[in-house]
C-alpha cells in the first residue's frame, strides 16, 4: 500500500496540496533508522490509537513505562513492555493479534514527534507493532514541556464513562494546549497530534467540539482518514496530574477559509491520576495562532 489512500488524495486535490504532499511523502518509509530507535528508547510515553474490535469504536489511549518500555527490537519492529488497565478502552485491542495501530512518541523536552503504524501482534509482556509506516513531525505547535518527574506514590484512580461532557470536563477540554486524535482507514489506523494555545478547542455543547485545523505538512493524513471513515478518537491529558480524558465519536470537515473540524461525542473516559508523569509548564509554541480568530 502506498504513503496516501483515496481520502488523503481527495482532501490533498481540493486543498490543492498534492505536489507537496508527494514530496515529504518521500519521507515515509518502513525502516526504523538509529536516531529513531535511540529516541524511542528516552521515552516515557506512547501514544496508541485504533478501533475496538469488539465495539469498532476508536480510542486514543497514553501507554507510559520507564525509557526503554518501548524500543526497536528489529528493522520494522517495535516492542512495548507493560501491563495496560483492563479499564482502559483500547485494552481489547492491545491483546488481538492483527489489530491495525497507529502510534505516537512525543517528547515535549526537545519538540520532537515519531509516528509509527503498522500491526499489531501481542507478547508476553506487552505486545509488539510491524512497522507499514514510520516517519517524523515537525514541531509546529508543540509547546515545549523542559522537565518530568516520575510521582512514585500516585495510584490510578477509578474510571468514569459517560455519553456527553461534564462541566468539569468541558473545562479541562477548553483549557487544554494539546490533545491526540486517532483515526483509521480500511486497513490502518493513525494518531496525530493537535496543538494551540488554550482554547483551541471549542466545546459548542456537551456532545461536540471543534478545532481549526492548522496548516501542516499537507499530507492530510488524519482528515484523509476522517474523509473514508468518520470514526475518530481524542485523548486530553492533564500533564501535572496525570488525568486522562478519553473520547471517541465520529468528526467531520468543514472546507472554507479555515478549515474547521467538528467531532461529536459518543462516549467518554474519564480517569484521574492515570499516568504517574508530572510534567514542567508548557512554553507555548510560537507557531500557535491565536485562538480567537
Amino acid at each position: 500500500m502506498g504513503v496516501y489512500h483515496a481520502g488523503s488524495r481527495a482532501v490533498q486535490d481540493r486543498v490543492g496540496v498534492r505536489e507537496q504532499a508527494d514530496h515529504v511523502g518521500r519521507s515515509v518509509g518502513r525502516g526504523i533508522r538509529e536516531v529513531a530507535a535511540a529516541f524511542l528508547e528516552l521515552q516515557p510515553l506512547l501514544i496508541a490509537g485504533a478501533a475496538d474490535p469488539s465495539t469498532g469504536r476508536v480510542w486514543a489511549s497514553p501507554l507510559t513505562g520507564a525509557p526503554g518500555f518501548v524500543r526497536a527490537t528489529g528493522p520494522q519492529r517495535i516492542s512495548v513492555t507493560g501491563d495496560w488497565s483492563p479499564a482502559d478502552p483500547l485494552a481489547t485491542a492491545l491483546a488481538t493479534p492483527g489489530t491495525p495501530v497507529g502510534t505516537i512518541a512525543l517528547d515535549p523536552r526537545t519538540r520532537r514527534r515519531m509516528r509509527l503504524n503498522g500491526r499489531l501482534g501481542p507478547t508476553a509482556r506487552g505486545f509488539a507493532i510491524e512497522a507499514d509506516q514510520v516517519f517524523s513531525n515537525c514541531p509546529k505547535y508543540l509547546q515545549r514541556r523542559t522537565s518530568y518527574e516520575v510521582v512514585a506514590d500516585r495510584y490510578r484512580g477509578v474510571t468514569r464513562h459517560g455519553g456527553e461532557l461534564t462541566p468539569g470536563q468541558a473545562e479541562f477540554v477548553s483549557a487544554a494546549d494539546t490533545f491526540f486524535l486517532a483515526t483509521v482507514h480500511e486497513g490502518g489506523a493513525d494518531v496525530s497530534h493537535r496543538g494551540g494555545n488554550p482554547g483551541f478547542v471549542r466545546v459548542d455543547s456537551p456532545g461536540e467540539l471543534s478545532w481549526r485545523d492548522y496548516p501542516g505538512n499537507s499530507m492530510f493524513l488524519t482528515l484523509g482518514n476522517l474523509a473514508a471513515d468518520p470514526r475518530a478518537g481524542l485523548l486530553f491529558l492533564d500533564w501535572t496530574t496525570g488525568t486522562a480524558l478519553q473520547l471517541t465519536g465520529e468528526a467531520s470537515t468543514e472546507f472554507g477559509e479555515d478549515r474547521r473540524v467538528r467531532f461529536t461525542v459518543r462516549e467518554t473516559v474519564e480517569t484521574p491520576s492515570a499516568l504517574p508523569l508530572r510534567w514542567s509548564a508548557p512554553e507555548y509554541s510560537p507557531a500557535n495562532p491565536d485562538p480567537a480568530h
